[in-house]
């Protein structure tokens, strides 16, 4: 630590524990004080303080030099206990005096918080704590414990006019006059006097005067007499430019009046008569004093002796009542003695000397149970600890001593308390124990108000010194304080407080102490009348969704009345209410794209890019804009830069929030923007746009513009009302009139009528992006709101009437595209693609004038051809408008188009449609229409198949056809199922009044057909004939009864488009072998009539593709011949049995089979593991009487479980003939071959012990697209049970 004279405290000590003079004066000498401005002892206050003294002192042993000392000066009336409520009343006006010239400071903006910690202590706290810690220290000052009040001296002061000089020396120091606590007995009255005559040199010579003092010398002595001239300036026009009494006498309203008649010479004796009094006369007064005290002390107390003889007779006194007080001690009490010999070695820098005596008395006061003597030792003790720089401990005890021994003391000790308190809490932060100064400050505060107000405080400002930095603590104390303030109505102080606060909660989640400091800071504020200030702080705490209802409710009010008191239209920037949510922010605005509705601007750039890639010109798609492609028209600046049309509305989103659980009404929300006819080349950081928007006049020009309607652009406007917690999405527009370029500065909007809100779109997106700390991104549309505003140009304006947005999946329906064009510039080359052609296909021209839907039943004179759908332009899905259906603006341009909902689920259909301008002046020569419809499909009618082969017949399938009514209320009627190509003939097995009854399919039911397939395809056809649709009868099937109207051509469009759609998207991987078989559903509702309007038909079609109608096998074969034979087993030993198998090649390959017949059952596997069974168990098969005897053959797949025969038994029946036939067989083709079988004895035998093995012949030129082939090239197939038997001819 440094030297503790030097620090806060020491300085504090030497101020206060200094030597009193009492001061008497008559009337007259006051009165030519007076005509300085100031009173005797104001006048003599600047010479009572001497830095360098240089006296030499003795006190004990070892003398010593004394350097600076100072005295107080106090009159006669003074000398007392100070009134408490006076007191109170002047520690309340230092405080207010204080708030009031710092008053200044409450407009500028609080530290943050790092410069808080960068700050001295000695630059960051206030000031007048000094005063107000002074005013506490002289509340209990005259005690009688305490000898350093007491005066050393006393100062008679006489004017040369009054009468009778000598007489009234005597009269002054008369008993009556003096304080009471002399005539007492607490305070020796034989004190050191010294005489002073005072001669006003206005009133005249001074002959007159040095009479007097030789008159004066004669009566009291020559060394303890002086005289002092005064105003020596006759025309009272002194001038001083450092006036001495400045620090003294703040509170006058003229400084200059003060000491106006004393001139330098008066000035330099004031100075040699303090000076004088104090080294010639108080010092040797004191020093010879504490010499004689010493002695008698040495002398009584002082000593075994001594020390044995005081406590014996203190022992009897043990049982004595408390005396807290201690009023028993008069000043001629040895107790007393040493008390005053402390304080006067204490006063003359002995503090060794002053610390011996204080310990001797301690131990007397606590016997005495004088407590209040004894806490004032304590407290010295600690001081004079602290002056020697000497234990810590020592030191901090003594004063934890004293303060906790007054506080006991109760009301009494209160102020000594808080005098000790503050010089506690002093020592410790000269220590730099700043967190244990804090604990002290925290005690001091008591039941006053203000007082704990100004202990608060400081206890937080050593919490914010201490270390480490205690914040949080900081925080919590300085809000306590600015409390108690404003209990006390220094709202000032309480601004400050909390001001100082708000650098603490700044950027922490500590939202509710956050939001009352700046609700009562704006509320003290605008009591104060700083609107501004006031309004700016309630701002901060408006979108606090985090509070209660009432609390908000509260907030909301106090800043509708702050506004209200302003009598006018306030407007605020950043208003809280609504909150914007910028990330939300979206820019809409048309350059040579155009949208038809919001859903198409809000869908993804690069789905637009990939859709219209194949329409717009080639050129074009490696830039970024059109402006790219014109280098040498505009400016650099703008190669970046958006471009709008003059005449088209720039839309701007914005998502507005309403934090607050309670409505609030917004209106009158319009953009802020900025249009200039030139070009501006100046370029601009983005960096900057914080401080160019928010300070230059461009942005306050931009903000004071209040017509909507301008001759350069038009502004929307919109009135929302919000409920609590309400989100609305809300589309401002700004329209340009004229080229040149327009600039999007921000939004403003008034809230409740009365407070209009402007927010700075650039200065948001510029303080997001600073925060992030990442390098400047390349601007999007949204950062970059600069426009570039070209002439009008034709816009198209699209609608496809009647697409509905909820249907059921399958409806087929015929719609119309309209296209407008109001502009009477023509346009050209119109094209349109569109992003589902499974759900959407364009139509031909001629529909339009065809009813629905029986434009799609068979015509009696159509033709028998099959109708094939180009797949090249299937799957470019281009459409190139004729030339003459050209768009104009007198005519709008009608297109049919048909629908087909293909699939259940959300789906969103994009069209875009391309055309180019007849006038190619313009920087963009075409435009496209961007178009998107949303549409929720309902899942309808559930289709399955299954098929199986037939086994009594070649290239005849068992198709089941399974429908579900998946809907909740919706009912069909299944009208036609068809196959796809003129190989199939499709038939029912069963009559369909059996199937259907009701002819309705309710909603939830379930139905099962049953048809017979044959195909009829030969060699020679080709693949075309197999995927397109048949017009001939043959493969389309009513399922109705015969009064039901007619059948649907399935081979024109729409049904040939969808289905090649739904054909591409259902394809399967091509395995196994033979072909496969689609089929279409037609089913029909009828939607109810309602507002008088006709019953309308709805046609719904179900497309089910590549349904496989062959194994993996190729070949399929049937065995034929007698079912039952008789023979006359005793006539002949055996029967022979011709049979005959025919084989049939269902591939597209060539195959060649062999045969192999078993005479008993094999005892190895003879299938292939590549090859599967020939799967005609999954059809119908004949089964035999499982009483009746039979030998079969295993089956591999072990479905078929037989009674074989031992190994070593004789077969009832052999194959005759050889026992492997080897046929070939070309695609499509089949062939007969012969068998026969020999039988022993009757009975029933299952002729299915035989295989077929076959091999792929691949056809020349193909061996080398059979290595990619995933079908399997070879097999083994089972045979299948067949049954025969054999009867006993009788």
């Amino acid at each position: 630590m440094a030297d503790p004279a030097n620090t806060k405290l020491g300085r504090m000590l030497l101020d206060e524990i200094t030597p009193a003079v009492m001061v008497l004066r008559t009337p007259l000498v006051e009165e030519s004080c007076r005509k300085n401005g100031l009173s005797l002892i104001e006048m003599l206050t600047p010479y009572c303080n001497f830095n360098n003294i240089d006296v030499p002192v003795r006190t004990a042993d070892q003398p010593y030099r004394l350097r600076r000392f100072k005295l107080r000066l106090f009159y006669a009336s003074e000398i007392r206990q100070p009134n408490i409520e006076a007191a109170k009343e002047r520690l309340k006006q230092v405080i207010t005096h204080a708030g009031d010239r710092d008053i200044s400071k409450l407009s500028s903006d609080p530290p943050d918080i790092q410069s808080l910690i960068a700050t001295s202590e000695q630059e960051f706290v206030p000031s007048w704590f000094q005063d107000f810690n002074k005013e506490l220290v002289d509340a209990v000052s005259f005690s009688e414990h305490e000898a350093f009040d007491h005066p050393v001296a006393c100062l008679v002061a006489v004017s040369s006019k009054d009468k009778d000089p000598i007489d009234k020396f005597v009269d002054l120091f008369n008993a009556n006059q003096l304080p009471s606590l002399l005539n007492d007995g607490a305070m020796d009255p034989k004190i050191l006097k010294y005489f002073l005559l005072i001669h006003d040199n206005q009133d005249g010579l001074v002959e007159k005067a040095t009479g007097i003092l030789s008159e004066m010398r004669n009566a009291f002595g020559a060394n303890d007499c002086r005289l002092l001239c005064i105003n020596s300036s006759a025309d009272g026009a002194a001038e001083h430019q450092e006036s001495p009494w400045a620090s003294y006498k703040n509170g006058t309203s003229n400084n200059k009046q003060i000491g106006c008649f004393l001139n330098v010479d008066d000035i330099e004796e004031l100075r040699n008569t303090m000076h004088d009094l104090s080294s010639k006369h108080i010092i040797p007064h004191m020093e010879l004093k504490i010499r004689v005290l010493n002695q008698q002390v040495s002398a009584t107390r002082k000593g075994f002796r001594n020390q044995i003889k005081n406590l014996w007779w203190r022992k009897g006194k043990e049982d004595t009542p408390e005396n807290p007080d201690g009023s028993t001690y008069t000043f001629s009490s040895t107790e007393s003695q040493i008390r005053v010999l402390g304080d006067y070695a204490f006063m003359l820098r002995d503090y060794e000397l002053a610390l011996s005596n204080y310990r001797l008395i301690s131990t007397d006061y606590k016997l005495d149970k004088a407590w209040k003597y004894y806490a004032g030792v304590q407290e010295m003790m600690g001081l004079a600890y602290f002056m020697l720089d000497q234990s810590r401990k020592d030191s901090e005890y003594c004063m934890e001593n004293a303060f906790t021994t007054y506080l006991k003391m109760g009301s009494s000790g209160g102020w000594n308390a808080t005098r000790c308190g503050i010089w506690w809490a002093e020592m410790l932060k000269a220590r730099d124990q700043f967190k244990d100064a804090a604990g002290v400050y925290c005690r001091i505060s008591g039941e006053e108000p203000l007082h704990s107000a100004v202990m608060l405080e400081q206890a937080s400002y050593c919490f914010l010194f201490s270390t480490p930095t205690m914040l949080r603590k900081y925080g919590f104390h300085i809000v306590l304080s600015g409390d108690l303030y404003m209990k006390c109505d220094q709202i000032k102080h309480a601004i400050r407080t909390y001001r100082s606060a708000l650098s603490v909660f700044k950027g922490t989640t500590w939202n509710h102490i956050s939001d009352h400091v700046h609700f009562h800071i704006g509320k003290w504020y605008a009591f104060l009348g700083m609107s501004d200030e006031g309004i700016k702080h309630v701002l901060e705490v408006l979108a606090c969704g985090h509070q209660s209802k009432a609390t908000q409710e509260l907030f909301l009010r106090e800043f509708f009345r702050i506004i209200e008191e302003t009598g006018k239209t306030f407007e605020v920037m950043r208003l809280q209410l609504p909150v914007i949510n910028f990330p939300l922010m979206k820019v809409v605005f048309e350059d040579h794209r155009t949208y038809a509705s919001p859903t198409a601007a809000s869908a993804k750039e690069s789905l637009w890019q990939s859709l219209e890639e194949d329409i717009i010109p080639s050129h074009s798609v490696m830039k970024t804009n059109w402006l790219e492609s014109q280098p040498k028209i505009l400016p650099k600046k703008y190669k970046e830069s958006n471009v709008c049309v003059a005449g088209e509305a720039i839309k701007v989103d914005i998502s507005l929030k309403n934090p607050l659980q309670i409505p609030i009404s917004i209106s009158n929300v319009s953009l802020i923007c900025k249009h200039s006819t030139e070009y501006d080349d100046t370029e601009s950081d983005a960096n900057g746009h914080l401080i160019e928007y928010q300070n230059n006049k461009e942005f306050r020009a931009a903000v004071s513009v209040s017509g909507l309607e301008t001759s350069l652009f038009t502004l929307s406007e919109v009135d929302i009302s919000m409920r609590g917690g309400e989100t609305i999405l809300v589309q401002l527009t700004v329209t340009p009139k004229i080229e040149g370029s327009l600039k999007i500065i921000g939004v403003r909007w008034k809230l409740s009528g009365s407070v209009v809100g402007v927010c700075n779109f650039q200065s948001d997106i510029v303080r997001k992006k600073v925060a992030k700390g990442k390098r400047k991104p390349k601007q999007s549309v949204k950062d970059n709101l600069q426009f570039l505003v070209i002439k009008s140009l034709p816009r198209l304006e699209g609608v496809i009437h009647d697409l509905p947005t909820t249907v059921c999946a399958g409806d087929l329906r015929r719609l119309t595209l309209e296209l407008r064009n109001p502009s009477k510039i023509s346009v050209k080359n119109l094209k349109m693609r569109i992003s589902h052609p499974r759900f959407l296909n364009v139509a031909a021209q001629e529909v339009m004038n065809s009813e629905f839907p029986s434009c799609l039943e068979k015509q009696a004179s159509s033709s028998q051809s099959c109708s094939q759908v180009d797949d090249a332009k299937a799957k470019n899905s281009v459409f190139v408008f004729p030339e003459t259906v050209a768009s104009s603006w007198e005519t709008p341009l009608r297109w049919p188009l048909w629908f087909r909902a293909a699939a259940s689920g959300s789906i969103s259909l994009y069209i875009t449609i391309y055309y180019e301008m007849e006038d190619g002046s313009s920087v963009i020569t075409y435009r496209t229409l961007r178009m998107q419809y949303n549409l929720e499909v309902l899942p309808s009618l559930e289709v399955s198949f299954q098929t199986s082969r037939s086994p009594s017949r070649l290239q005849e399938f068992l198709v089941r056809m399974d429908v579900i009514n998946k809907t909740a209320s919706e009912t069909f009627q299944v009208h036609q199922l068809s196959c796809v190509g003129d190989q199939w003939e499709l038939a029912l097995l069963q009559p369909i009044d059996s199937v259907m009854p009701l002819k309705f399919l309710m909603a939830g039911q379930a139905l099962s057909y049953f048809f017979k397939l044959k195909n009829h395809r030969t060699r020679g056809s080709t693949e075309d004939d197999i995927s397109s649709l048949a017009t001939s009868g043959r493969a389309d099937v009513s399922l109705l009864d015969s009064d039901s109207p007619g059948l649907f051509d399935a081979s024109i469009p729409p049904l040939n488009l969808f289905h090649h759609q739904e054909r591409v998207h259902q394809e399967r991987h091509k395995q196994g072998h033979g072909s496969t078989v689609d089929f279409i559903l037609i089913s029909k509702s009828w939607s109810d009539s309602s507002a008088g309007l006709p019953r309308t038909t709805k046609v719904f079609s179900h497309h089910t593709c590549h349904c496989r109608i062959a194994s993996n096998s190729p070949i399929w074969w049937l065995m034929d011949g007698p079912r039952s034979v008789g023979h006359d087993f005793a006539a002949a030993a055996f029967c022979e049995i011709n049979l005959s198998m025919t084989i049939y090649n269902n591939s597209e390959d060539a195959v060649s089979v062999r045969i192999n017949t078993f005479d008993s059952t094999p005892s190895v596997n003879l299938v292939n593991p590549g090859a599967s069974s020939s799967g005609d168990e999954v059809g119908w098969h004949q089964t035999s009487n499982p009483s009746e005897a039979k030998v079969t053959s295993p089956d591999v797949t072990g479905t078929r479980v037989g009674k074989a025969l031992p190994t070593e038994s004789v077969s009832p029946f052999i194959w005759s003939g050889s026992s492997s036939t080897r046929v070939n067989l070309e695609p499509l083709t089949s062939v007969e071959v012969p068998l026969q079988i020999s039988v022993f004895s009757p009975g029933t035998f299952d002729l299915s012990n035989y295989s077929l093995h076959w091999n792929l012949v691949p056809s020349s030129g193909n061996e080398g697209g059979r290595e990619n082939d995933s079908r399997v090239s070879s097999g083994t197939c089972n045979g299948h049970s067949y049954h025969i038997t054999v009867l006993q001819k009788e």
